[in-house]
């Protein structure tokens, strides 16, 4: 797809400067981009780059505008602008066009117009699949799971039974939808499985990365509130609740019947402990344990910064020495106020 200047600023409201009918096929980077793509600065950091790039057109805010000489495209955001004109141009192939013959759907399943079904598949029964659906190669969807229209699993995706899947989610290869949560009593030192009855319910516009695991409720349901993103390789536990807009990179684990609010943001590699509520608005540093409630928003952070092994060693043996230190400060201020 090849797009003028001018149909792009005309589509995101942008002030044009430079030749209106520059064909542009893609988006780069203002280092890498060529003659036909357009790029965009977002970081200042990256300013110098402006100067010397090749990129047929630039996304700049009015004030990196100034002295640019070049053709742009003059926006309030320019990197949100950069995702939508990505959007725009987007050549990423489907996930599966008509349904393979080696796809195994069950009699009672139903499929909504313009549904795509790749090779393998398996579709059991009750199974209902909304209008223009991609199901990709190798995909398993349990029993009596829902999807709506516009929702795309890449290949190799399984969803359990009891599964519901909001309007136009994107599922990537090897995420596992409504495993069994990590439910067990213990008697006398024998795990007794408690059986995960409930089921996933995930929202609207939902994006789960590859390997990412969502487990299904012991009782009721775990949710996934309406634009939540979550990166590869995420767990989130039995009965846990996220609330809409939140993201959370690669490597986090929510654990079980913890509500992580709204509008929040998780680092890479941090973990929220169970049972917790985590309010609206809360950013979570990446690897940071959060091991207790958080009632207001803001950033919050527990990691130590990396530092030579050898200081890193001694202050580990420092740190088993500080309730002992306290103790000392304690008795030495009691003589103190003595004395005083």
């Amino acid at each position: 797809m090849k797009m003028t200047l001018k149909e792009l600023g005309e589509m995101f409201d942008a002030r044009l400067q430079g030749d209106e009918q520059l064909l542009i096929r893609s988006v780069g980077t203002l280092e890498s981009a060529q003659a036909d793509q357009l790029s965009f600065l977002a970081n200042s950091k990256y300013r110098s780059q402006l100067e010397t790039t090749q990129a047929g057109a630039v996304l700049l805010s009015e004030k990196e505008a100034k002295d640019f000489q070049g053709n742009a495209l003059i926006v309030k955001d320019p990197y949100v602008a950069f995702a939508r004109v990505a959007q725009r141009l987007d050549t990423t192939p489907k996930a599966a066009t008509g349904i393979h013959a080696s796809a195994q759907i069950d009699a009672t399943a139903q499929l909504g117009q313009g549904v795509a079904i790749g090779a393998n598949a398996v579709i059991g029964a009750g199974v209902i699949v909304g209008e223009h659906c991609q199901i990709g190669p190798g995909c398993v969807i349990g029993e009596y799971s829902i999807l709506g229209s516009n929702t795309r699993l890449w290949a190799n995706v399984t969803l359990y039974h009891d599964v519901h899947l909001g309007q136009n989610c994107i599922i990537h290869s090897g995420a596992v939808i409504g495993s069994d949560g990590f439910g067990y009593a213990n008697d006398r030192g024998t795990w007794v499985k408690i059986p995960q009855t409930g089921g996933v319910r995930i929202g609207d516009n939902v994006e789960i990365g590859a390997n990412t695991a969502v487990d299904r409720g012991a009782l009721g349901h775990t949710e996934i509130g309406d634009g939540v993103i979550l990166d590869n390789q995420v767990q989130i536990a039995h009965n846990a609740i996220i609330g809409k807009h939140t993201a959370i990179a690669g490597g986090s684990i929510i654990a079980g019947s913890t509500k992580l609010g709204q509008y929040c943001i998780v680092g890479g590699n941090s973990a929220i402990a169970g049972h917790l509520t985590i309010a609206d608005g809360v950013h979570v540093s990446g690897g940071t344990n959060v091991t207790s409630e958080i009632r207001a928003p803001g950033t919050y952070s527990s990691s130590t910064v990396a530092m030579e092994n050898k200081l890193w060693r001694r202050n580990t043996v420092r740190f088993r020495q500080l309730d002992d230190l306290f103790s000392r400060v304690k008795v030495l201020e009691k003589q103190q106020n003595k004395e005083d």
